[in-house]
């Protein structure tokens, strides 16, 4: 039987034990990743936390509805079990009503035939580094390799334990410019998810820098036999240079013979997509489904503006 409850109810360990022990575990599912990300989320559990499913809920001109948070790519469905698609349309029934609208990033192991729903295909990219590093180079682009070289030449250096902060700082002064819907509370929740995941070990944060000043970084979450590229900043130099190429030819390269998937997390922009499928990755479909059920004044009122 699958329940509802509130996030005051929820027993952390037990779910924390189920997301440990799923098939399709995801480092975004455990309760102290989605208490920063959405810390009044409320769950759907069949059992004794059998199965489970995160409601990562707002509140908005008081009607509640349900939405994907910053920095959490797929949640959906997880099980001890393996996740039939009629498990997942037992779920997707048994959402609540009262959330009048919903969008949900499933994971990649959640299908369902249900009507009722709007469903996008989204695009992840995951590179397995279960072969040697000779033989996962091969599999390059010709850019790639040529980038790779490029930072060589500028004799770009690798720096592990960067400080977050840095990081985020030059994202907002360069790529965050052009991104609008970024405020500085989701600049913080970054900061503090990042510095939890440090906390509890499961994030590193590399840096790149050139002429001994950084340019550009990463921030690997590491858990199990997945390590997600989180979140990266670059600067003009790190542009000129390579930088970004030769921090993920190195992270390829300690990591390679080993049983590690590097996750890119997407991207459906193109030039992103051919930047993340350089280096040999391949891609990966999960679903985005959406449900409005706003009264029709409210969703004409979202049309006209």
């Amino acid at each position: 039987m699958i329940g509802h409850i509130s996030h005051s109810r929820i027993n952390k360990k037990k779910w924390d034990e189920c997301i440990e022990h799923s098939q399709n575990s995801l480092i975004y599912a455990y309760s102290w990743y989605l208490d920063v990300v959405c810390p009044n989320w409320e769950a759907l559990v069949e059992d004794d936390y059998k199965s489970v499913m995160p409601l990562t809920t707002r509140k908005k001109y008081g009607i509640e509805y349900l939405y994907p948070p910053y920095f959490t790519q797929q949640l959906g469905i997880f099980s001890k079990e393996k996740t039939s698609r009629q498990k997942v349309e037992e779920f997707l029934n048994a959402i609540p009503s009262r959330y009048k609208f919903l969008e949900i990033n499933l994971n990649i192991y959640n299908t369902f035939e249900l009507s009722g729903f709007q469903v996008k295909k989204n695009i992840n990219i995951e590179l397995s580094l279960d072969s040697s590093y000779e033989w996962l180079r091969k599999k390059f682009s010709e850019d790639t390799r040529r980038n790779i070289k490029k930072a060589v030449k500028y004799s770009i250096k690798l720096r592990k334990e960067i400080p977050p902060a840095e990081l985020i700082s030059i994202f907002r002064k360069n790529t965050g410019k052009k991104i609008n819907n970024l405020t500085d509370k989701n600049y913080n929740i970054l900061l503090r998810l990042i510095n939890t995941c440090i906390q509890k070990g499961f994030a590193q944060v590399w840096g790149a820098f050139s002429e001994g000043k950084l340019c550009a970084g990463v921030v690997w979450l590491i858990k199990g036999n997945r390590s997600i590229f989180l979140f990266s900043a670059t600067d003009q130099q790190a542009k000129k240079t390579g930088a970004m190429f030769y921090l993920i030819d190195k992270f390829i390269q300690e990591y390679a013979g080993s049983k590690m998937i590097l996750d890119f997390e997407g991207s459906n922009l193109p030039g992103l997509a051919r930047f993340y499928k350089g280096f040999g990755s391949e891609e990966y479909v999960y679903l985005q489904i959406r449900k409005n059920n706003l009264p029709k004044i409210i969703k004409w009122i979202k049309e006209i503006k």
